[in-house]
């Protein structure tokens, strides 16, 4: 298949297999209250809809994506978004609560194959240096099925009931299944099938579960035996964990990821920015409705600048990565987040509508530029036989951050006497820390997601455009043109030209001479193959 014609198609169902994860979890929330209703559920029972869904999610995401270094991205992607898509159908047609719960775990797992392929994929198809605007592109989309969920979710469920927003996956789904089997993943290295740690996968499944659960029950339950359990676990398998990788001889997660400070930065920024997004929604909801007594519909519409500057600020951000790097780029979003936060954490009722949407405006503008340049930083330090477990790590610090910001909200919203302005200061506390965070990212010029070039001049047998005549293979004496890495340049400052032949390596002067290289006046970096160009330069002197 042609490269071209790939990346399209790859980038295709890396942004829809993305869009129809997002646009099932904002659906599910709409519909939630009229499936307690038709099963007869209780609340405790529809809410581990969404928690067992969570927790399958979190706890495989990582070992996912390894499947996919080991297997293909794309292969692993059918199989999830296959198995999306025949869980859906079988949701739309449960008879029971336990049944949609079982189902929902299911879905959960199948998930977690897809994710962190959406991200591989784009990183096997795409150079490093190019991987910003697909990554912009993706996370456009995601908002715009953010934006769109609830209204989608609100017309299927009024119409047609609460099944007819599972049954909105299902053909998606199973068409990008077979799409993806279609395209080819692009040659790379694969880790061998000793590289599947199946011994760490498991401690790091043990930890998350640990974690999620206990985040989703504290709000309900307060600090009881169980809750206090719950981190006692997490961190003792995380310290197993750590352990392991460290011993392991094919570890889950490769030192380059394992060990990398860069990574670590943007894995703890992309936490700490969705925590504080998803705490100050979850608080900014109760106030829209509860304190201002505005119907959903009414407070949808006043958050709607986040959706849009997500949707349309994504593209942009990757244009300010491009040219300011991400450190000053992941920086200044966290700046406009932390502003955001702050603002609406003075609101009262008597704030105007213009206070209320500029919050949301900062929010959005915030989150979606570290949203890209954090991504774009896990992904292009990774090598591409292990972008798998590199967008695994992403989507998994996508999953906890959220939790962690709606159980400190939900914890502090829920004392008696405390409103949401405490809340939100302590989501800003989170949010400043992700900035410090931010700091320790690559600045513009600092190599990233790239391999570091050799020390002197490029090798004579490096790839170029040839000059021949009539298309025959190069000969001694044929002229071409390097690719300027090495820095040869003539005196316009054009990319110097090197030989074919016997006579291609031997070091000439500044000006084609037969002189040492390193006799000649300071200039420009020149390649020991550079030829002067056929007209003198009016400055050229004639060695002595």
């Amino acid at each position: 298949m042609n490269p071209s014609v790939r990346r399209r198609l790859t980038l295709a169902n890396s942004v829809v297999g993305a869009v129809i994860v997002a646009l099932d979890g904002t659906v599910l929330t709409v519909a939630q209250p009229t499936l307690r209703r038709d099963l007869g559920a209780s609340f405790a029972q529809v809410q581990w809809t969404s928690t067992g869904y969570l927790i399958a999610v979190a706890s495989l995401l990582v070992f996912a994506g390894r499947l996919g270094d080991r297997y293909g991205h794309q292969l692993v992607f059918a199989v999830g978004m296959a198995g999306f898509g025949a869980t859906s159908a079988g949701i739309g047609l449960a008879p029971g609560i336990g049944w949609v719960i079982g189902l929902r775990v299911a879905q959960g797992i199948f998930g977690a194959l897809s994710q962190p392929a959406t991200l591989g994929m784009l990183r096997a198809a795409y150079p490093p240096d190019r991987l910003g605007m697909p990554i912009a592109l993706r996370t456009s989309a995601i908002g715009l099925a953010a934006a769109a969920g609830p209204l989608v979710g609100g017309a299927l469920v009024t119409q047609l009931g609460w099944r007819a927003v599972f049954f909105l996956n299902v053909v998606p789904a199973l068409v990008m299944a077979a799409l993806a089997l279609t395209v080819r993943d692009a040659p790379r290295d694969r880790v061998s099938a000793a590289g599947l740690d199946v011994p760490g996968a498991a401690l790091l499944a043990v930890a998350l579960v640990a974690l999620v659960r206990t985040l989703v029950v504290l709000p309900g339950t307060g600090w009881t035996t169980a809750t206090v359990l719950g981190p006692v676990v997490a961190t003792a398998a995380a310290a197993a964990f750590v352990q392991r990788e460290r011993r392991a001889a094919s570890p889950l997660v490769p030192p380059d990821l394992f060990g990398s400070p860069t990574v670590g930065a943007a894995l703890g920024t992309l936490v700490c920015a969705s925590a504080a997004l998803f705490g100050t929604l979850f608080v900014s909801t109760y106030y829209l409705q509860d304190v201002r007594g505005l119907d959903p519909l009414q407070s949808s519409l006043r958050a709607l600048p986040l959706a849009v500057t997500m949707v349309l600020g994504a593209p942009l951000c990757a244009v300010l990565l491009r040219r300011h790097g991400p450190r000053r780029t992941t920086g200044t979003a966290m700046t406009l987040l932390l502003l955001g936060v702050l603002l609406l954490s003075r609101l009262d009722r008597s704030s105007t509508d213009l206070a209320i949407g500029t919050g949301f405006l900062l929010l959005g503008a915030g989150f979606v530029a570290v949203m890209v340049s954090a991504t774009a930083v896990v992904v292009r330090c990774a090598p591409a036989g292990s972008a798998g477990v590199a967008g695994g790590l992403q989507q998994t610090a996508m999953n906890i951050g959220p939790t962690v910001g709606v159980a400190v909200a939900t914890t502090l919203v829920g004392l008696a006497g405390v409103d949401m302005g405490p809340a939100l200061t302590v989501l800003a506390a989170v949010t400043a820390i992700g900035a410090l965070s931010a700091l320790r990212l690559p600045g513009r010029g600092d190599a990233l997601g790239t391999e570091p070039r050799p020390a002197g001049p490029p090798p004579t047998d490096a790839p170029c455009e040839v000059r021949t005549r009539r298309g025959r293979p190069p000969a001694d004496g044929d002229e071409h043109r390097t690719d300027g890495g090495g820095g040869c340049r003539d005196h316009a400052g054009r990319p110097g030209r090197r030989r074919h032949g016997p006579r291609a390596d031997r070091p000439r002067g500044r000006h084609g001479d037969r002189r040492a290289v390193g006799t000649t006046a300071p200039g420009p970096r020149r390649c020991p193959g550079h030829r002067a160009p056929t007209r003198r330069s009016p400055t050229h002197r004639r060695p002595l």
